[in-house]
Protein backbone atom coordinates (compact mmCIF):
# COMPACT_ATOMS: atom_id res chain seq x y z
CA UNK A 1 0.00 0.00 0.00
CA UNK A 2 1.64 3.28 -0.92
CA UNK A 3 -0.40 6.58 0.88
CA UNK A 4 0.06 9.88 -0.89
CA UNK A 5 2.91 11.69 0.41
CA UNK A 6 4.96 9.67 1.33
CA UNK A 7 8.81 9.60 1.08
CA UNK A 8 9.77 6.15 0.27
CA UNK A 9 13.18 4.53 1.51
CA UNK A 10 13.75 2.06 -0.82
CA UNK A 11 15.32 -1.34 -0.72
CA UNK A 12 16.51 -0.45 3.20
CA UNK A 13 16.05 -3.32 5.86
CA UNK A 14 14.22 -2.16 9.25
CA UNK A 15 13.96 -4.72 12.49
CA UNK A 16 11.10 -3.98 14.06
CA UNK A 17 11.23 -5.16 17.56
CA UNK A 18 8.12 -5.05 20.12
CA UNK A 19 5.67 -7.65 22.10
CA UNK A 20 2.27 -5.67 20.83
CA UNK A 21 1.09 -7.68 18.44
CA UNK A 22 -1.04 -4.92 17.21
CA UNK A 23 1.12 -2.20 17.54
CA UNK A 24 3.75 -3.81 15.91
CA UNK A 25 1.30 -4.87 12.83
CA UNK A 26 0.05 -1.33 12.90
CA UNK A 27 4.16 0.00 12.21
CA UNK A 28 5.01 -3.31 10.27
CA UNK A 29 2.38 -2.04 7.71
CA UNK A 30 2.96 1.72 7.83
CA UNK A 31 7.06 1.29 7.55
CA UNK A 32 6.12 -1.13 4.80
CA UNK A 33 4.18 2.25 3.13
CA UNK A 34 6.98 4.01 3.07
CA UNK A 35 9.31 1.56 0.82
CA UNK A 36 11.42 -0.34 4.41
CA UNK A 37 11.61 -3.79 3.83
CA UNK A 38 10.37 -4.48 7.55
CA UNK A 39 11.26 -7.84 9.50
CA UNK A 40 9.10 -7.73 12.91
CA UNK A 41 10.12 -9.60 16.06
CA UNK A 42 8.08 -10.51 19.03
CA UNK A 43 10.83 -10.58 21.83
CA UNK A 44 14.04 -9.63 22.60
CA UNK A 45 15.09 -13.47 21.72
CA UNK A 46 14.14 -13.56 18.53
CA UNK A 47 15.61 -10.09 17.43
CA UNK A 48 19.22 -10.82 18.79
CA UNK A 49 19.03 -14.01 16.69
CA UNK A 50 18.30 -12.18 13.37
CA UNK A 51 20.86 -9.69 14.24
CA UNK A 52 23.44 -12.53 14.23
CA UNK A 53 21.67 -14.14 11.09
CA UNK A 54 20.55 -10.76 8.51
CA UNK A 55 21.97 -7.49 7.63
CA UNK A 56 19.73 -4.47 8.69
CA UNK A 57 19.77 -0.74 7.98
CA UNK A 58 17.60 0.15 10.67
CA UNK A 59 16.81 -0.65 14.35
CA UNK A 60 12.91 0.35 15.81
CA UNK A 61 12.28 -1.17 18.93
CA UNK A 62 10.54 -1.12 21.66
CA UNK A 63 12.26 0.06 25.20
CA UNK A 64 10.02 -2.62 27.16
CA UNK A 65 9.66 -5.96 26.30
CA UNK A 66 7.96 -6.79 28.74
CA UNK A 67 11.10 -5.58 30.92
CA UNK A 68 12.58 -2.37 31.66
CA UNK A 69 15.58 -1.66 29.17
CA UNK A 70 15.34 -4.79 26.88
CA UNK A 71 15.33 -2.68 24.02
CA UNK A 72 19.24 -1.37 25.04
CA UNK A 73 19.49 -5.02 24.77
CA UNK A 74 18.88 -4.87 21.21
CA UNK A 75 20.38 -1.59 20.40
CA UNK A 76 23.60 -3.25 22.10
CA UNK A 77 23.35 -5.71 19.80
CA UNK A 78 22.99 -4.05 16.96
CA UNK A 79 25.40 -1.83 17.27
CA UNK A 80 28.12 -4.57 17.20
CA UNK A 81 26.72 -6.55 14.48
CA UNK A 82 26.00 -3.53 12.20
CA UNK A 83 27.76 -0.31 13.37
CA UNK A 84 26.36 1.77 10.70
CA UNK A 85 23.02 1.08 11.13
CA UNK A 86 20.42 3.89 12.19
CA UNK A 87 18.77 2.79 15.74
CA UNK A 88 16.10 4.51 17.21
CA UNK A 89 14.25 3.52 20.84
CA UNK A 90 10.82 3.71 21.76
CA UNK A 91 10.01 4.27 25.06
CA UNK A 92 6.61 5.63 27.29
CA UNK A 93 9.14 7.10 30.13
CA UNK A 94 10.98 9.92 29.02
CA UNK A 95 13.30 9.37 32.00
CA UNK A 96 16.78 11.09 32.35
CA UNK A 97 18.35 7.92 33.15
CA UNK A 98 17.08 6.39 29.97
CA UNK A 99 18.61 8.81 27.97
CA UNK A 100 21.53 8.09 29.14
CA UNK A 101 21.40 4.57 28.91
CA UNK A 102 20.77 5.17 24.94
CA UNK A 103 23.87 7.72 25.14
CA UNK A 104 25.81 4.89 26.47
CA UNK A 105 24.82 2.36 24.05
CA UNK A 106 24.78 5.29 21.35
CA UNK A 107 21.11 4.57 20.35
CA UNK A 108 20.46 7.69 17.68
CA UNK A 109 17.61 8.48 19.27
CA UNK A 110 14.64 7.93 22.09
CA UNK A 111 11.33 8.48 20.64
CA UNK A 112 8.43 9.27 23.60
CA UNK A 113 5.22 7.71 22.73
CA UNK A 114 3.09 8.25 21.88
CA UNK A 115 4.66 9.24 18.32
CA UNK A 116 3.37 8.79 14.79
CA UNK A 117 4.47 6.78 11.69
CA UNK A 118 4.81 9.46 9.92
CA UNK A 119 7.22 11.26 12.58
CA UNK A 120 9.23 7.48 12.66
CA UNK A 121 9.50 7.52 9.20
CA UNK A 122 11.18 11.21 8.77
CA UNK A 123 13.46 11.01 11.28
CA UNK A 124 14.85 7.32 9.93
CA UNK A 125 14.65 8.81 6.27
CA UNK A 126 16.92 12.24 7.65
CA UNK A 127 19.63 9.70 9.65
CA UNK A 128 19.95 7.66 6.47
CA UNK A 129 20.30 10.29 4.47
CA UNK A 130 22.99 12.07 6.51
CA UNK A 131 25.23 9.34 8.46
CA UNK A 132 28.08 10.88 8.39
CA UNK A 133 27.12 13.77 10.87
CA UNK A 134 25.28 10.97 12.78
CA UNK A 135 28.34 9.70 13.43
CA UNK A 136 31.45 12.77 13.22
CA UNK A 137 30.24 14.05 16.95
CA UNK A 138 33.72 14.37 18.50
CA UNK A 139 33.24 12.82 22.41
CA UNK A 140 34.73 14.96 24.69
CA UNK A 141 36.14 14.13 28.59
CA UNK A 142 34.21 15.69 31.19
CA UNK A 143 36.67 18.08 31.82
CA UNK A 144 37.01 19.39 28.16
CA UNK A 145 32.75 20.17 28.45
CA UNK A 146 33.15 21.71 31.68
CA UNK A 147 36.25 23.78 30.65
CA UNK A 148 34.19 24.85 27.18
CA UNK A 149 31.22 25.81 29.14
CA UNK A 150 32.06 27.20 32.17
CA UNK A 151 30.51 30.47 31.46
CA UNK A 152 27.21 28.72 30.96
CA UNK A 153 27.44 26.93 34.04
CA UNK A 154 27.85 30.16 36.15
CA UNK A 155 24.89 31.42 34.31
CA UNK A 156 22.81 28.39 35.30
CA UNK A 157 24.15 28.67 38.89
CA UNK A 158 23.68 32.36 39.00
CA UNK A 159 20.21 31.95 37.93
CA UNK A 160 19.17 29.35 40.62
CA UNK A 161 20.32 31.55 43.09
CA UNK A 162 18.34 34.00 42.20
CA UNK A 163 15.83 32.39 42.78
CA UNK A 164 16.58 31.11 46.04
CA UNK A 165 14.69 33.15 48.89
CA UNK A 166 17.63 32.63 50.97
CA UNK A 167 20.24 33.22 49.57
CA UNK A 168 19.11 35.99 47.27
CA UNK A 169 18.28 37.40 50.31
CA UNK A 170 22.16 38.41 50.98
CA UNK A 171 22.55 41.88 48.72
CA UNK A 172 25.37 41.17 46.63
CA UNK A 173 26.63 42.41 43.11
CA UNK A 174 27.17 39.57 40.34
CA UNK A 175 31.03 39.49 40.87
CA UNK A 176 30.52 39.17 44.61
CA UNK A 177 28.03 36.70 44.07
CA UNK A 178 29.94 34.30 41.40
CA UNK A 179 33.73 35.67 41.33
CA UNK A 180 34.62 32.34 43.07
CA UNK A 181 33.07 30.07 40.66
CA UNK A 182 35.98 30.15 38.14
CA UNK A 183 38.45 29.44 40.75
CA UNK A 184 36.47 26.20 41.78
CA UNK A 185 35.68 25.14 38.52
CA UNK A 186 39.44 25.69 37.44
CA UNK A 187 40.13 23.25 40.31
CA UNK A 188 37.74 21.13 39.88
CA UNK A 189 38.61 20.92 35.84
CA UNK A 190 42.45 20.59 37.04
CA UNK A 191 41.25 17.74 39.07
CA UNK A 192 39.50 15.44 36.77
CA UNK A 193 42.88 15.82 34.65
CA UNK A 194 45.09 13.58 37.52
CA UNK A 195 46.41 11.04 36.91
CA UNK A 196 45.05 7.53 38.69
CA UNK A 197 46.84 7.74 42.62
CA UNK A 198 48.31 11.48 42.08
CA UNK A 199 48.09 13.68 45.42
CA UNK A 200 44.76 15.17 45.78
CA UNK A 201 45.73 19.19 46.48
CA UNK A 202 43.29 21.41 48.32
CA UNK A 203 41.60 24.12 46.87
CA UNK A 204 42.87 27.35 48.44
CA UNK A 205 40.63 29.13 46.02
CA UNK A 206 37.18 27.39 48.32
CA UNK A 207 39.00 27.92 51.70
CA UNK A 208 39.07 31.83 50.91
CA UNK A 209 35.55 32.12 49.58
CA UNK A 210 34.42 30.84 52.95
CA UNK A 211 36.21 33.73 54.36
CA UNK A 212 34.36 35.67 52.15
CA UNK A 213 31.25 34.71 52.35
CA UNK A 214 31.60 34.64 56.73
CA UNK A 215 32.37 38.25 55.92
CA UNK A 216 29.70 38.50 53.61
CA UNK A 217 27.15 37.61 56.10
CA UNK A 218 26.33 33.93 54.92
CA UNK A 219 25.19 31.11 57.20
CA UNK A 220 26.87 27.53 57.15
CA UNK A 221 23.40 26.51 55.55
CA UNK A 222 23.72 28.66 52.88
CA UNK A 223 27.05 28.12 52.18
CA UNK A 224 26.45 24.30 52.14
CA UNK A 225 23.42 25.19 49.85
CA UNK A 226 25.61 27.19 47.45
CA UNK A 227 27.50 24.43 47.04
CA UNK A 228 24.25 21.92 46.21
CA UNK A 229 23.67 24.38 43.62
CA UNK A 230 26.58 24.03 41.53
CA UNK A 231 26.76 20.32 41.95
CA UNK A 232 23.33 20.25 40.38
CA UNK A 233 24.29 23.20 37.99
CA UNK A 234 27.64 21.04 36.86
CA UNK A 235 25.77 17.99 36.14
CA UNK A 236 23.15 20.33 34.32
CA UNK A 237 25.90 21.13 31.76
CA UNK A 238 27.08 17.16 31.48
CA UNK A 239 22.84 16.38 30.61
CA UNK A 240 23.21 19.24 27.97
CA UNK A 241 26.44 17.47 26.39
CA UNK A 242 25.16 13.99 26.39
CA UNK A 243 25.48 13.34 22.68
CA UNK A 244 29.44 14.19 23.32
CA UNK A 245 30.37 12.98 26.58
CA UNK A 246 33.17 10.24 26.34
CA UNK A 247 31.47 7.66 27.87
CA UNK A 248 33.88 5.13 28.51
CA UNK A 249 35.43 7.75 31.53
CA UNK A 250 32.36 9.11 32.54
CA UNK A 251 31.33 7.20 35.69
CA UNK A 252 34.68 8.08 37.02
CA UNK A 253 34.55 11.25 36.38
CA UNK A 254 31.35 11.83 37.58
CA UNK A 255 32.34 10.40 41.24
CA UNK A 256 35.64 12.44 40.85
CA UNK A 257 33.01 15.92 40.77
CA UNK A 258 30.95 14.58 43.19
CA UNK A 259 34.02 14.10 45.55
CA UNK A 260 35.74 17.18 44.95
CA UNK A 261 32.69 19.45 45.14
CA UNK A 262 32.60 17.82 48.68
CA UNK A 263 36.05 18.81 48.99
CA UNK A 264 35.97 22.18 48.36
CA UNK A 265 33.00 22.97 50.83
CA UNK A 266 34.92 21.59 53.56
CA UNK A 267 37.83 23.92 52.71
CA UNK A 268 35.15 26.79 52.64
CA UNK A 269 33.70 25.71 55.74
CA UNK A 270 37.63 25.37 57.04
CA UNK A 271 37.69 28.96 56.17
CA UNK A 272 34.56 30.12 57.42
CA UNK A 273 34.60 28.87 60.57
CA UNK A 274 37.79 30.37 61.57
CA UNK A 275 37.79 33.63 60.18
CA UNK A 276 35.82 36.31 62.49
CA UNK A 277 32.14 37.26 62.15
CA UNK A 278 30.79 40.32 60.18
CA UNK A 279 30.73 43.52 62.56
CA UNK A 280 27.82 45.23 60.73
CA UNK A 281 24.82 44.34 58.67
CA UNK A 282 26.53 45.23 55.62
CA UNK A 283 28.15 42.57 53.58
CA UNK A 284 31.89 42.93 53.41
CA UNK A 285 33.40 43.28 49.57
Amino acid sequence: MFIEGHIRVNNKRLLLVGDNDDVRAVFKEGLESYGFEVVAAASVNEALRLISTEKFDVLLSDLHMPDAGDGFTVVSAMRHAHPNAVTLVLSGYPALQEAMAAMLLEADEVLVKPVGLAAVAEIIQKKLSNPSARRSMKKERVAEILERDAEPTIRDWMSKVERNEELSGISLNYQERTGHLPLLLSDLIRRLRLAPNAKLPNSTAAREHGIRRRKQGYTVAMAVEESRILQVSIFGTLQNNLRSVDFNSVLLDVMTIADEVDSQLKQAMLGFTESPAPTSASPAA
